[in-house]
């Protein structure tokens, strides 16, 4: 006799955190498979998507007159429809193979703030792209279960979530937000305060990709007394073009110049966070003093911004372990768990 043991492929269970500035993808029971950047190359004429990606954000700022690089989401909400669904199409198709048997079944992260028009747009564009059901969470619940923050319990916890395109702060309890607030103050302002600064001190054009370098590189929240007063501070050199001769120049730059320029942006992000504060119960307070803030999502991780929050905010905040990887690992686990959270779930 012939035994045709052979089983069927089953749906895939896929969770999207579907970043301003990068796209994380979490397939269940493989966990974070993709990390690319959140950046379509498309031709001009007919609007047909040629890179998604690393190999499209190599190209922003350096493309020929017929081919334009562009991020499809501003401030963590969808700012051109058809390249967001195309580029989604693109990542679920790399993860679920192009023959898939069954659609997967997607949940995206989505900033808090969002209206329910930008909601729809995110469901819509899911489905388009090839979901069977698609799933939607707020960004501080997805960030909150991925820094493995209790978030049943019933005590306050607050997570700030600090990405490219939004800073969402929320105290979570009992399984749902209490408090929140979005403020679309985060990665690209710092960046784009860098060029300004630099523009403005050196008459030196710069662009995105250099001054996010810079951020990363000599970005710093705090600058140590010691550190000014024994000139021991990080430079780097920086090739821009002139904006009077306009030919190439290249000009150094210390971590002290950088600060003057980024402090006003981190100011307004951590008002943000003391909105939150000061709206929030008198109860859960004392749980937060008592606990601290968590921070993540990737601009978390500039040099010194925890010390900046405390100093600004009076309460201990502390970075969570893979901050960057957060949101992607609890839209993951929220997906695995699905009846768990399902108060907190919108679906389609």
């Amino acid at each position: 006799m012939f035994n045709f043991n052979f089983t069927l492929p089953s749906t895939k269970r896929v969770g999207i955190d579907l970043g301003t500035a990068n796209t994380l993808v979490y397939v269940v029971g493989e966990g974070i498979v993709l990390n690319e950047p959140t950046v379509v190359a498309v031709t001009a004429e007919e609007n047909r998507v040629v890179a998604v990606g690393r190999e499209a954000k190599e190209m922003l700022g350096r493309t020929p007159g017929n081919v334009t690089a562009l991020r499809p989401l501003r401030n963590g909400v969808i700012a051109d429809y058809t390249i967001t669904e195309a580029m989604l199409s693109y990542f679920i198709d790399k993860v679920c193979g192009h023959a898939r048997f069954f659609k997967p079944e997607v949940m995206v992260c989505i900033p808090s703030g969002v209206t329910q028009v930008e909601r729809r747009a995110v469901l819509d564009a899911t489905m388009s792209a090839g979901a069977k059901v698609a799933y939607l969470i707020d960004e501080p619940l997805a960030a909150a279960i991925g820094a493995k923050i209790p978030i049943a319990q019933a005590a306050g916890h607050m997570i700030v979530n600090i990405g490219g395109g939004s800073t969402e702060s929320a105290v979570i309890s009992l399984g749902g937000v209490v408090v929140h607030s979005s403020v679309r103050v985060a990665g690209n302002r710092v960046d784009e305060a860098i060029a300004a600064y630099v523009k403005k001190k050196f008459n030196l054009l710069i662009g995105d990709t250099t001054s996010e370098v810079i951020k990363i590189d000599i970005g710093n929240a705090v600058i140590d007394a010691n550190a000014k007063k024994n000139a021991s501070l990080r430079s780097m050199e920086v090739r821009g073009r002139d904006n009077i001769t306009g030919l190439p120049r290249t000009i150094v730059l210390d971590e002290l110049q950088v600060n003057e320029a980024i402090r006003p942006v981190l100011t307004d992000i951590i008002q943000g966070v003391k909105e939150v504060l000061e709206q929030c119960p008198p109860e859960l307070a004392s749980d937060i003093i008592d606990k601290g803030i968590v921070m993540s999502g990737g601009t978390s991780l500039l040099t010194n911004f925890d010390k900046l929050m405390t100093e600004m905010t009076g309460v201990p905040c502390h970075v969570a372990d893979d901050a960057l990887l957060c949101v992607a690992r609890g839209t993951g686990v929220a997906m695995e768990n699905i009846e768990l959270y399902k108060r907190s779930i919108s679906k389609k």
